[in-house]
């Protein structure tokens, strides 16, 4: 059976149904550089970059005046968690 191009639901490509980025997705890339810089397996210059990403990332989201306040107090918690990530690896 083929997929009749023209079918909006057949679009694999399609948006989420949510608008922002899932919390757990950011926390799991926070604790996954955080176990691999403590376990030798990412350079801290690596580790750095990765932060700094995703910091610049959860700032924007954070300052989004959309953002609901229950997921904004969530992300905030991220960005600082990061931020206390990067302290840490910086000499």
């Amino acid at each position: 059976m083929t997929r009749d191009s023209t079918d909006p639901s057949a679009d694999d490509t399609a948006a989420p149904d949510h608008a922002q980025p899932e919390l757990e997705h950011f926390d799991a890339a926070i604790a996954h550089v955080d176990d691999s810089v403590a376990a030798g397996r990412m350079a801290a210059g690596a580790a750095k970059g990765i932060l700094y990403s995703i910091i610049e990332t959860l700032g924007t989201l954070v300052g989004d005046p959309d953002l609901p306040a229950h997921a904004r107090s969530g992300y905030e918690g991220l960005l600082e968690t990061a931020r206390e990530l990067r302290a840490r690896i910086e000499p």
